[in-house]
């Protein structure tokens, strides 16, 4: 969430921040409301001032013995005024927080202007996409052929755009989820928690998902929403917190399913497993002080490509335009992974640095080391560490034989009891 004493002092700022992002200027039509709302202070302020001088007025007119009834009739009607202005100020509150959760964060300004994907940059390469001597098959085609990759049956039970694993495609599923956790974990200083899957509202307005993106979400009928990332549950663990800044950097990982209906994506990948309803994810989360947040997010961004590097997968590193960072981020780093069956390289981690956009929604801070008094917030950060369902779809095609099986990546055979291959069965 923006300060609004920021925007009344940078209104022209996020006027040009909303245009890199695509987006119309809107600072006017918030600072009306901003001072609508002010200004209905101001008025509630003066009439209660008003109405304690009158009140005081009656007390000493009784002591005297004069008659008190004109200046109870005024005292009455400077009640009724107070309360329409109440419920005016209210009213105006709500539409100026309302505005203000519906703005996106501030770009920062080193990243590139653009409006879309091809304008975003390349960072650096990892590997090279393999030759295949033979034609390719994409994941759907191997899957379904291994007979372990079923979306038929997944429709009847839930519908379009689910999918059903087992045996080795379950078994590499898990194997995926636990390397990304113990890797993380054990190299690279991430706590591994297990969080809630069922959300308040709360904790979606923290990280920015609502209000703007509702249709994205599932909710329950109790009200509860099915979290669309861990993102959502890492993060609001210190929402209303004011936590010790000597134990900052907090790095956070869980493993957990994501639920997207994905409203805002009709009609994009929704062949095979690259864009489900449902998905496994092995999240990444960061609360920093704000002078290690950049650094920070390199250091994210390296630890979600080194599941890659592990594994053997080409892949490259982005860097997001203006126009395509999500509405929570400062900056944001693409990793994407090859799939030969697309002849493209296709994201699999999206690592970004929030500022303190995210704390500010959930009411987090720090306190420093020695301060007494002082706060401030924390600068959030996340990131996939990684989509586990499109790492195994990239283990399927990079690693397809002309045979129609699967090599499994040495690295994951330890967590598969020792299988070398995913073979085809008569």
């Amino acid at each position: 969430m923006l300060d609004i004493r920021w925007i009344r002092e940078n209104s022209d700022k996020l006027d040009h921040a909303l245009l890199r992002r695509g987006s119309t200027p809107q600072a006017k039509a918030v600072l009306e409301i901003d001072r609508q709302w002010r200004e209905s202070q101001t008025q509630l302020q003066l009439i209660q001032s008003e109405r304690n001088k009158a009140s005081k007025k009656i007390a000493d007119a009784k002591s005297s013995g004069v008659d008190v009834q004109q200046l109870v009739k005024h005292v009455s009607e400077l009640k009724k005024d107070m309360q329409i202005l109440e419920t005016l100020e209210r009213n105006l509150s709500q539409d100026l927080k309302s505005q203000i959760l519906n703005l996106p964060n501030i770009p920062h300004q080193s990243i590139p202007d653009g409006s879309g994907e091809e304008n975003n940059i390349e960072i650096r390469k990892f590997g090279l996409p393999g030759n295949f001597s033979f034609t390719i098959k994409d994941h759907v085609e191997l899957g379904v052929a291994f007979g372990l990759m079923d979306f038929e049956s997944a429709s009847l039970i839930s519908g379009a755009r689910f999918v059903s694993l087992k045996g080795d495609l379950a078994l590499l599923q898990r194997a995926l989820s636990s390397y990304m956790l113990t890797l993380h974990t054990e190299q690279h200083g991430y706590i591994e928690y297990s969080v809630p899957y069922l959300v308040r509202d709360a904790a979606l307005v923290g990280t920015g998902q609502l209000p703007k993106f509702s249709e994205d979400l599932f909710c329950t009928t109790s009200g509860l929403w099915l979290i669309p990332t861990a993102e959502v549950s890492l993060t609001n663990l210190i929402r209303e917190q004011i936590i010790d800044g000597s134990s900052l950097p907090l790095r956070m990982t869980a493993h957990t399913p994501c639920f997207r209906s994905e409203a805002g994506a009709a009609g994009k990948d929704t062949h095979g497993m690259i864009r489900q309803h449902q998905f496994d994810k092995v999240e990444l989360v960061s609360i920093v002080t704000p002078d290690d947040a950049e650094s920070e997010l390199e250091r994210m961004t390296v630890c979600a490509e080194s599941v890659l590097r592990g594994l053997e997968l080409p892949y490259r590193v982005v860097e997001l335009c203006a126009g395509d960072i999500g509405f929570s981020a400062v900056r944001t780093f693409d990793i994407e992974v090859w799939l030969p069956s697309q002849n493209c390289y296709r994201e699999i981690s999206s690592c970004s640095n929030c500022g303190d956009f995210q704390s500010r929604r959930m009411n987090a801070r720090y306190r420093s080391s020695g301060d007494t008094k002082g706060t401030n917030f924390p600068h959030t950060l996340n990131g996939s560490g990684l989509a586990v369902g499109r790492t195994l779809v990239a283990v399927l095609e990079n690693y397809q034989n002309q045979n129609g099986s699967v090599t499994i990546p040495e690295i994951l055979r330890p967590l598969m009891g020792d299988k070398k291959i995913i073979e085809l069965h008569d």
